[in-house]
């Protein structure tokens, strides 16, 4: 199987193994192909193979903009973290990109440092991206805003959902679940999968990492291991293109540790008797690659996934009706995660302007079509998701843009512009406290706190 990502989408390499330690060679100005050339470099997360593929994305802007010569660049990182280490290097360098395609993991990096506002531009042609404002959800908008201005155009998205083996439900004598099924059902559900295996099914797998990992359980307990904050501002956006939406910021503040929860711990610990009951994995590292060849093989009855699933799944042989989505089971909330992707112009670039039209023409209709076409990410606007699910999707392929609209509190995994450090310190302790005994868990907590702490005090 090839390396997949949840947000695989518009050429964009390789999944991430998230949380791994910085390490890069040292780049140039030579790492940029044509960089004494007038042409708009775009760098993306990938290699050469990736950018080749967004040819005929290239190819569609240049036919309405024969003025504005582009190239695409791709800048292979090991993992998000890697990426935008190399991306600050050329930076320091003095030979930044123009476009950077971001995931939510740097989105505030970006913003904090290197991106800039997109406001003006939307301001100025607010008619013209009226159409696409009216197809995007109100969460994906404000997930790439910070301290209140806009930075990013949404282009795809994966929300975590809970994804299983209809073989397995059925053998258990399980039907789809209900749309507001609570931990206790879930838990039933892998009991009942347990009981009626015949063979090395296990119940319930996940990865640790930041996306679908321990973090959908504190969300649907309303909680989270950073304190959830949001920006003020942005009301003109919102005015303007979401006039009916009244609880909108200036985007996701997180600035505290929130490991002391109470909330926290009970989530922790939930995950925790899962593993010791031997109805849940170990969590795995990685970005999920095994997971999904395990999965299509029918020994997972049920794991957190998203819409890029599809094609993996689809690559992997399995047929779509051999497996079903639902939403993430409900404890407090039923606030799901989710991460997405789209450009940032870099503040270092002398052509903002040119850089403004190629990403209005990418989250446009003909370019969202030319970049993505294949369900290996949910598209940013609700009618692309219907092209790219109605007729490869599993049965209630719908969720995946329904998670938005079905749950308007849906968020962003945090990720404030420490979002490296975090990460690390989330991951190593979520390890220690689901491994071992109940009484683990405090303690394990107890050393999330502090190394939040010290990662969100970080430059």
């Amino acid at each position: 199987m090839p390396e997949l990502s949840r947000r695989a989408a518009l050429g964009l390499g390789g999944a991430a193994a998230l949380g791994t330690a910085l390490s890069w060679r040292r780049l140039t100005g030579l790492d940029i192909p044509g960089r004494r050339s007038d042409a708009l470099t775009i760098a993306l997360n990938g290699t050469a193979q990736d950018a080749a593929a967004d040819d005929g994305l290239v190819r569609g802007f240049r036919q309405s903009h024969p003025d504005i010569p582009v190239r695409i660049t791709p800048v292979q990182g090991a993992d998000w973290s890697d990426f935008f280490a190399k991306i600050l290097t050329l930076v320091a360098a003095g030979t930044a990109p123009d476009v950077v395609m971001v995931a939510t993991e740097g989105t505030q990096l970006f913003a904090d440092r290197l991106a800039h506002p997109l406001d003006e531009y939307v301001r100025r042609d607010r008619e013209e991206l009226r159409e696409f404002f009216d197809d995007v959800h109100p969460s994906l908008i404000e997930a790439f805003m910070y301290q209140g201005s806009l930075f990013q155009l949404p282009l795809s998205f994966n929300a975590a959902n809970m994804f299983f083996s209809r073989p397995a439900m059925e053998m258990a004598g399980l039907d789809h679940p209900d749309d507001e099924w609570t931990w206790d059902d879930f838990l039933g559900c892998l009991r009942a999968m347990r009981d009626a295996a015949t063979g090395s099914l296990r119940p319930f797998f996940w990865t640790n990492r930041m996306w679908g990992g321990i973090v959908p359980w504190l969300y649907t307990n309303g909680t989270s291991f950073l304190e959830p904050e949001r920006f003020t501002g942005g009301d003109w956006l919102w005015q303007e293109f979401y006039p009916d939406e009244h609880d909108r910021s200036g985007g996701y503040r997180w600035e505290q540790p929130n490991a002391d929860d109470p909330a926290v711990l009970e989530a922790f610990e939930f995950v925790q008797e899962l593993i010791a009951e031997g109805l849940g994995s170990s969590p795995a590292s990685g970005g999920g690659n095994e997971l999904v060849s395990r999965f299509s093989t029918g020994v997972i009855g049920m794991t957190p996934s998203g819409g890029y699933w599809v094609d993996g799944l689809a690559e992997a042989g399995m047929p779509r009706d051999q497996y079903d989505a639902a939403y993430f089971p409900r404890h407090l909330t039923q606030q799901h995660q989710f991460g997405a992707s789209g450009y940032a112009i870099m503040k270092s670039s002398r052509r903002k302007d040119e850089a403004w039209e190629w990403l209005k023409f990418v989250v446009s209709p003909e370019g969202m079509r030319i970049a993505q076409t294949k369900p290996d990410s949910s598209s940013a606007r609700r009618s692309h998701n219907t092209e790219l699910y109605a007729s490869t999707g599993p049965e209630h392929w719908d969720i995946f843009y329904g998670t938005l609209d079905r749950f308007p509190t849906t968020a962003p995994i945090p990720a404030p512009p420490q979002e490296a450090a975090v990460e690390t310190a989330l991951l190593k302790n979520v390890l220690n406290a689901v491994t071992g005994s109940r009484e683990n868990v405090r303690t394990a907590l107890s050393g999330l706190q502090r190394d939040l702490e010290l990662a969100l005090a970080e430059e």
